[in-house]
């Protein structure tokens, strides 16, 4: 979640949400809802989910490209074996059943980890109180709870309707069916026809949520779709481009508009159209002795450029999340997005700073959003409404404040680097190894793709999600092996050959130890979409420079993990052994004012060795932004002459002076 919150809180994991593997082959294999084996039980027919749709749209008489479209956006018509997503969705269909599947270790805890990242300023905690486990309501809002109510009106055991994919499809149905009907529309007919029916699916508390859903459904049903599921079922949505919802019925929804909090009209959210989004104010407040909380007040981009954004997710329930953002003595970020629907709650203007990163540099240059999810529960997967408004969310910020859309600028938690070595054991990982790059990147427009011949110099990581596999360990306790799943990341190793140790990272493992597979040790990981300058080739294997030291990964040809790329690369002046890298790009001592303690800037403990190459994502003047007291006269921007280039270090972004090194096209 926070960089400001405690390491320590993407450690708690929560019991084991998958199903035995036996269960998991099982649920794909779509009996007949009779009850009847089929003649080919044990071999599922590739075209059997597609069936379960055409058979369950006749059923109760729902246009079957409306069914598909709605699961489309709930799941991309994946069942993951049964398992529930984060916010308790079960199946293609997102049937939620919160009781049954939220059931949580501890979500957020106590820590010693500085929350913003700045040494000019007391240590910020997170405070004791924050421990506390997912508290479910008596009476769950609708959208946790829609299972049981589809398995009465399906005739199905709830069991059924969350491991078995094709009784949650006829679920789903029944539920669109009885909204139609209540709605007094006719069944089955023109899909234009299903617009409020499908609003009212996808926002059973929040019709602001559901109209936007139902948006995002329609823009699936023009385009069409096609998709091999995580069951390995072929799922087809033909294309119909001149579709457009029923206007009466869009008139009387209104649209998606964004919504500010009673009594605060002052703070309309900033969200792009065609969302919905609402304001939850996080307190700037005085309190305790002289302390305050819980972000910065500023005037970007006019005192300083906001370059990144930083994706997180909260390792939370979105009901604790929404809690903890009230409290002034926690920490902030500036946005959250719902997993069940796609809602986004702002909770500090983007011109302030929030308190989200562990950097106070990175803090003071980004926006942050925060994702309800679990990096550490493979199983427990994001909708796909809730990546399509993160998408939106993105180009939107993307394009207010100039921000490229790639992996230097679009950065994980898990990117963003330490200020000093002691800090960088205590980074956060989020939002994880299983966190869909590749899928996000083509939802913002900008898929990973060759975009040189071999000798380009740099490689962009590109492994097939679904079929990229390494093993993890520590999701539900420490050494246990996590649950095989699709991953963004590739493993480096020391050699080409899987048997050699893994690099090592010396900020994480100071003792000189290996990398590890735990799912929380970025030390040996190269991620989708980042940009590395290649250090050799040998037969499968890609070489890349990575934390100072040549880092091998599988990449054969026939079903390679990284794509060719050029672009700017830094390496060490000529006649430099080696140079520092840094996690900050402050200024030179001499540019701060009287009042403003300097502010170090501290090497870490990396080094760049003559000829390595590194792939350059930015470049800046150092500044820093020094904001120690709630009182704003004495808050300053403190610009210097040093410039500095922004790498791609590790798993984790780094900065190199520029008077270090030497910036050309990489191949050349």
């Amino acid at each position: 979640m926070r960089g400001s919150a405690p390491e320590d809180e993407k450690r708690f994991h929560r019991p084991a949400l998958r199903r035995s593997v036996t269960a998991v082959a099982a649920a794909v294999l779509l009996l007949p809802l009779s009850g009847t084996p089929s003649a080919q039980a044990g071999q599922p027919r590739s075209d059997a989910l597609q069936r379960a749709f055409t058979e369950a749209a006749a059923r109760f008489h729902v246009p079957r490209s409306v069914l598909l479209g709605v699961s489309y956006l709930e799941s991309r018509w994946d069942s993951h074996g049964g398992a529930p997503s984060v916010s308790g969705g079960y199946g293609p269909m997102h049937l939620t059943d919160a009781r049954t599947a939220l059931t949580r270790a501890p979500e957020f805890s106590q820590g010693t980890e500085d929350a913003r990242g700045d040494g000019a300023r007391p240590t910020k905690r997170v405070p004791a109180e924050a421990a506390k486990r997912a508290a479910l309501p008596a009476q769950l809002p609708a959208r946790l709870r829609t299972l049981t109510t589809a398995a009465t009106l399906a005739g199905l055991p709830a069991e059924r309707l969350r491991t078995d994919p094709a009784a949650n499809v006829l679920g789903g149905a029944a539920l669109l069916a009885t909204e139609q009907r209540k709605l007094g529309h006719s069944a089955g007919g023109d899909p234009a026809q299903w617009y409020e029916a499908v609003a009212r699916y996808g926002g059973q508390d929040n019709m602001r949520g559901g109209r936007a859903f139902a948006d995002e459904v329609y823009d699936v049903l023009r385009r069409g779709q096609t998709r091999t599921t995580d069951a390995g079922q072929r799922v087809t949505l033909a294309a119909s481009p001149e579709l457009a919802p029923d206007a009466t019925q869009q008139k009387r929804l209104g649209a998606p508009a964004t919504k500010a909090s009673p009594g605060r009209a002052e703070r309309k959210p900033e969200c792009p159209q065609h969302v919905a989004c609402e304001s939850v104010p996080a307190p700037y407040e005085e309190f305790g002795d002289g302390d305050y909380g819980n972000h910065d007040k500023a005037d970007r981009p006019e005192d300083m450029r906001v370059s990144t954004i930083v994706i997180h997710d909260t390792e939370g329930s979105w009901e604790t999340t929404l809690k903890l953002i009230k409290d002034p003595t926690y920490v902030s970020w500036h946005y959250t997005i719902r997993s069940s629907d796609g809602l986004i709650a702002q909770h500090v203007p983007t011109k302030d700073v929030a308190w989200h990163a562990g950097n106070w540099y990175i803090n003071s240059h980004s926006v942050g959003i925060e994702h309800e999810g679990f990096l550490a529960a493979p199983d427990a997967w994001y909708t796909e409404a809730m990546y399509r408004t993160s998408a939106r969310l993105v180009k939107y910020l993307s394009r207010k404040y100039d921000v490229p859309l790639d992996r230097q600028h679009i950065l994980g938690h898990d990117n963003v680097p330490g200020t000093t070595t002691a800090t960088i054991p205590g980074m956060h990982t989020d939002p994880g190894p299983y966190w869909d790059w590749a899928h996000y990147f083509s939802l913002l427009g900008k898929p990973f793709k060759a975009a040189s011949g071999t000798h380009g110099g740099l490689v962009t990581i590109r492994p097939d999600y679904d079929r990229n596999k390494p093993v993890y360990t520590g999701c539900e306790k420490a050494g246990d092996t996590c649950a095989p799943h699709g991953s963004a990341a590739v493993r480096l190793y020391s050699a080409p050959d899987a048997s050699a140790p893994l690099v090592k990272d010396v900020g994480l493992h100071p003792d000189g130890s290996d990398s590890t597979t735990g799912v929380n040790d970025t030390g040996a990981r190269a991620s989708t979409g980042q940009r590395f300058a290649v250090a050799g080739r040998s037969g499968d294997w890609t070489a890349i420079w990575y934390l100072g030291q040549k880092a091998w990964f599988r990449n054969p040809h026939h079903a390679p993990t990284a794509v060719n790329a050029e672009g700017m690369i830094a390496t060490p002046k000529a006649g430099r052994e080696e140079i520092p890298v840094y996690g900050r790009a402050y200024p030179e001592k001499e540019a701060y004012p009287d009042g403003v303690p300097y502010q170090t800037v501290s090497a870490l403990p990396y080094k760049l060795a003559a000829g390595q190459k590194y792939a350059v994502g930015d470049r800046m003047a150092g500044d820093y932004f020094y904001a120690p007291t709630f009182d704003l006269s004495k808050h300053a921007v403190v610009r210097g002459e040093d410039v500095y280039y922004e790498i791609q270090l590790g798993h984790r972004v780094g900065y190199v002076r520029a008077a270090d090194v030497d910036v050309r096209r990489s191949g050349s």
